[in-house]
């Protein structure tokens, strides 16, 4: 892999670079937008940690998968639980990877907003407040 990442012309890596930036941002301005939902701008990664007005991210991606679709879709989330070594923390927070394609991107981010809307065990709080304190 290092010997043909040698011989790899630059433009490549600025293209898929570039890619990646766009993905993050739509993404996370995406979930901005939602209401009740929080996500800072990663800056080195492909995924980002959002928090959202749930009761428990568990149950809410375990329900995302089982019980809810938009348009005959749904979207797989992480639970953010995994991501910590205290469990009770990463309870409203889960992770997004943003590899896919940016037009998916966008049904996913459909989907989540749809999904938050009628979830059971949302909860409608300022989470930047929570994040503060």
């Amino acid at each position: 892999a290092a010997e043909a990442a040698i011989d790899t012309p630059d433009e490549y890596f600025q293209k898929v670079k570039s890619e990646y930036v766009a993905r993050r941002n739509y993404v996370v301005e995406q979930l901005n937008s939602m209401e009740g939902v929080y996500c800072p701008k990663p800056s080195g990664a492909f995924y980002c940690i959002a928090q959202l007005p749930i009761d428990d991210s568990d149950t809410f991606c375990q329900w995302l998968l089982e019980k809810f679709n938009h348009n005959g879709q749904t979207v797989m989330l992480a639970p953010a639980t995994g991501f910590y070594s205290k469990p009770e923390l990463g309870r409203k927070e889960v992770r997004i990877a943003y590899v896919l394609n940016l037009e998916d991107l966008k049904h996913a981010m459909d989907c989540l907003r749809e999904a938050l809307l009628i979830y059971p065990g949302r909860i409608v709080e300022n989470p930047r407040e929570a994040v503060s304190q």
